[in-house]
């Protein structure tokens, strides 16, 4: 495992150099790198957004997430759903959201604002870009020459009927848009979502935009970290599915390098923007794996950021509201 490690690490090395000489590599962007090292996604099904009601996140949570080391939080939000029929972002939404930030910004929190409501654009990809472009130019409007510690992530994993076309002309768009008016700002896109282990190769980017940051997720293998999902058929009734073995561990290394060349050669950050084990899992098991998947990133130069806070594949428990301990220490100490 060490070997496989150092490996990783020489890969890294090489990427780090040859960004440090690349005259093209922008400060902000070395900037936001640094503080996307380690963070936890937070708020996606809460009920913050609509007024504080009836969800487990608390305001105190963002000193408990920085105190645990993290330094950044990517906060989900179903955009698309606070869009009304003319495509008009609700204003009290706009308002917790600034609500967020600040209490991010207190707290010496980044924050990756991600626009994760998918689901049109999975299911309907035809009807999605009209909504998605709208919502971005309202928030690039709010934001532009503000927050500069917030890093915005196009669309939550991309995919379903989505193809690769689709996907590129409708992240062109988003791209475009977003830079006529907030040209610094920092911008994670992701790869198509789907079972493709060199999707990230069919990414077509800008090639002169240089303040990008390529996001994937990490679930593999699904039979272990979905077992007992019930919103699965096929492994709602799975348990007991242990993982640690050598060729596992080998497994996750591999899958990462494709992504680690494709990055290297394009010369474009990586963030790993999920990755978890539900509870469901063997709890020895499952701090095995979210340590390993970590370490692994991190010795490849990505940050990440755990899913997630609270609710299910949850760092926190929900009734006692205490870290999972063992959880926490996997993500944030000790070998792979």
């Amino acid at each position: 495992m060490r070997r496989m490690l150092s490996r990783l690490a020489v890969i890294s090395t090489l990427f780090l150099s040859a960004l440090e000489c690349d005259a093209k590599v922008d400060s902000s962007l070395v900037e936001a790198t640094a503080h996307l090292k380690r963070g936890v996604n937070i708020l996606g099904y809460d009920g913050v957004w609509d007024g504080w009601f009836g969800n487990p996140f608390e305001i105190e949570d963002f000193r408990r997430i920085r105190k645990a080391g993290f330094d950044h939080v990517r906060v989900n939000v179903f955009g698309l759903k606070y869009l009304n029929r003319s495509n008009v972002l609700d204003p009290k939404m706009l308002s917790t959201l600034d609500h967020i930030f600040d209490l991010a910004e207190a707290n010496g929190l980044w924050v990756v604002l991600d626009q994760h409501d998918n689901s049109l654009c999975q299911s309907a990809p035809e009807k999605c870009k009209e909504p998605t472009l709208a919502f971005w130019r309202q928030i690039s409007a709010r934001f532009a020459r503000a927050r500069p510690k917030v890093v915005y992530e196009i669309l939550n994993e991309p995919g379903g009927a989505m193809t690769h076309e689709q996907w590129n002309d409708l992240l062109h768009a988003a791209l475009a848009l977003v830079r006529r008016s907030e040209p610094g700002r920092i911008i994670i896109v992701p790869a198509l979502n789907v079972a493709e282990e060199d999707a990230v190769e069919k990414l077509d980017i800008p090639a002169d935009d240089r303040r990008l940051i390529v996001t994937v997720h990490y679930y593999d293998p699904h039979r272990f970290t979905h077992q007992g999902a019930p919103w699965n058929s096929a492994l709602a009734n799975v348990r007991n599915v242990t993982w640690g073995v050598e060729a596992a561990r080998r497994k996750v290394t591999e899958d990462f390098e494709i992504i680690a060349r494709w990055a290297n050669a394009e010369r474009r950050p990586v963030y790993l923007g999920e990755f978890g084990v539900l509870e469901t899992a063997p709890p020895i098991s499952r701090a095995a794996w979210t340590r390993h998947v970590a370490r692994t990133a991190e010795a490849l130069g990505w940050g990440w950021a755990y899913w997630q806070f609270d609710h299910d594949f949850a760092l926190v428990d929900p009734v006692t509201r205490e870290w999972n301990r063992p959880l926490l220490d996997a993500l944030m100490q000790g070998e792979p």
